[in-house]
């Protein structure tokens, strides 16, 4: 997906735990909305640089509570945790996806690192 492609659908799961991406070429990214609320855009987990990125811990359970579109170009992702301060544009979407599996490795290392657990 490029940068400014929007995809063709976002999708909550029922359980309010999957965010389905359906890309312009009709592929599809799933994603944990733990995945997304701990790799969250926003300053609050990235910081103002790399070094000031937080590693957030007891999110297994979190869910989706809403999705609010930001014009043209991304989405704000509410969670059932009260976090909702991320904007999730299309290109980042798209990353999340491409990079699923090595992004979630790299946190669950991270977490091991600190000592700190998905469950609360």
């Amino acid at each position: 997906m490029t940068a400014s492609a929007a995809p063709r659908e976002l999708r909550v799961s029922p359980d309010r735990r999957t965010l389905t991406v359906v890309l312009p070429d009709g592929a599809s990214d799933r994603l944990t909305a733990e995945m997304l609320r701990v790799l969250s855009p926003s300053a609050e987990v990235q910081g103002h640089s790399p070094e000031q990125r937080k590693t957030i811990g007891g999110k297994a359970n979190v869910a989706i509570a809403d999705i609010r579109p930001i014009g043209n170009y991304a989405v704000r992702i509410v969670f059932d945790d009260g976090h909702d301060s991320g904007l999730f544009t299309w290109s980042y979407l798209a990353d999340l996806g491409e990079r699923r599996e090595a992004l979630w490795q790299a946190y669950l290392d991270e977490l091991k690192a600190k000592g700190l657990s998905r469950e609360r």
